[in-house]
């Protein structure tokens, strides 16, 4: 028998904080300008990722065991919409809306919930699945940002983990 904290959604909720902090740290190391960075034209700077990710937090998990988790008032064509007037502030602004949702939804969700069935796009999925399909979604933006903030900070760059020189073969 799982005690509380064993409990699958501690579990994700763990996981997901941790890529929040990631994502805290690399913010803590960029200047104003490197948030809208893009060395293509056809990248995603940091901004847009947030943006993305703060609107898919958004309707993901509003009414999450209730409503389709994409819903009709988000505008996924804006989210990648570069706006170079959106400053540091608001960008980070943007990037606890996305997880404060999250992890206020996530409260009230129980491991008696994973089973059940939710619709993301008319799709039906699991809880678990749709929980796990997110976690990787936002592993993958988190990494992205820091890739872009490592390119951009090149020998500035402080670690998130143990650095390279420090790590035993």
């Amino acid at each position: 028998m799982m005690n509380e904290e064993q409990s699958f959604i501690n579990i994700i909720k763990k996981r997901l904080l941790i890529y929040k902090e990631l994502g805290d740290k690399t913010f803590l190391q960029l200047e104003e300008s490197d948030f809208h960075y893009k060395k293509f034209e056809t990248e995603n700077s940091v901004y847009v990722i947030v943006n993305h990710m703060r609107g898919n937090m958004l309707s993901r998990f509003t009414d999450f065991l209730t409503t389709d988790g994409e819903k009709e008032w988000r505008d996924r064509a804006d989210e990648f919409r570069e706006n170079n007037n959106v400053d540091k502030e608001r960008i980070i602004e943007k990037w606890e809306e996305g997880w404060n949702c999250l992890m206020h939804t996530l409260q009230g969700v129980q491991d008696k919930d994973l089973s059940k069935k939710i619709t993301i796009r008319g799709e039906e999925h699991l809880v678990v699945d749709a929980l796990l399909r997110q976690v990787a979604h936002y592993a993958y933006h988190v990494g992205q940002i820091v890739y872009i903030a490592k390119h951009l900070k090149g020998n500035d760059w402080k670690s998130l983990s143990i650095p390279k020189e420090k790590m035993v073969n």
